[in-house]
């Protein structure tokens, strides 16, 4: 009964995300045609609201877990373990305040209806994990860019997503980049737990009533710190924030 369930609850489930990422593309282009990037970040905004809570269909509740507020006169940069694209939604309709910016990898940037377009043009950074030439330079431009205008960055050291939750090896290198061009800003680590288990059996049947959380934790001041004192220290946080169960 359980499997059936399943079968129709993630088939309403897709539907309704299906519908959310293409109906969005339009609103997008619009809004940055006649308001600039800030009113494209409020349909994307808008779109993630609606995405997040589309897991209700699963019958599972996202949570997002603050230990305190977060500053907005200062860049973040919220490094977090990765377990599903159902990761990300979240993050953009929580930090909302702090027009968050991702790092994604390259191949996104086309193709998929919104996703792509905010990408390209919402001031996140697009790499190519096979070019270290390319990568570093738009880590260092993102940055850059992060640190003039306040926003908060989301990075997943893990570089891929963990399919049963338990954490891969973190890489340093987009992080100490993301520092040394963003010297103003706090480093925030997150624990996701359970985003995982949404697609413990594959895309399709999801699994229902999962409740995934994201657990943000008090920001650190990296300033006049040793970089692998201060990377030590975060990975540390994410991890034992992290339920392998």
């Amino acid at each position: 009964m359980r499997k059936i369930l399943a079968y129709i609850l993630t088939s309403i489930h897709l539907l309704f995300f299906g519908l959310g990422i293409v109906i969005f593309d339009l609103p997008q282009r619009i809004a940055m045609a006649i308001g600039g990037q800030r009113a494209q970040q409020k349909t994307v905004q808008l779109l993630n609201f609606f995405l997040t809570w589309s897991l209700l269909l699963l019958g599972s509740i996202p949570r997002w877990r603050q230990a305190t507020d977060l500053p907005t006169d200062r860049p973040l940069i919220m490094v977090s373990n990765h377990q599903s694209l159902y990761d990300i939604p979240i993050f953009f309709w929580k930090m909302r305040k702090h027009y968050v910016k991702f790092i994604s990898k390259i191949e996104l940037s086309k193709g998929v209806p919104s996703v792509s377009y905010n990408l390209r043009k919402g001031g996140n950074a697009l790499i190519d994990r096979k070019d270290p030439r390319q990568a570093l330079p738009e880590i260092k431009r993102f940055a850059e860019f992060i640190e003039e205008h306040n926003y908060a960055a989301v990075i997943f050291p893990e570089g891929t997503r963990s399919r049963d939750g338990v954490p891969k090896f973190f890489s340093p290198n987009g992080l100490k980049t993301m520092l040394k061009y963003a010297p103003s800003a706090l480093v925030v680590p997150v624990s996701i737990n359970n985003s995982w288990k949404l697609v413990r059996f594959g895309k399709f049947p999801m699994d229902i009533g999962v409740q995934p959380t994201w657990d943000i934790h008090p920001p650190i001041d990296p300033k006049g710190r040793p970089f692998e004192e201060v990377f030590e220290q975060v990975q540390a946080i994410i991890k034992e924030g992290i339920v392998l169960k």
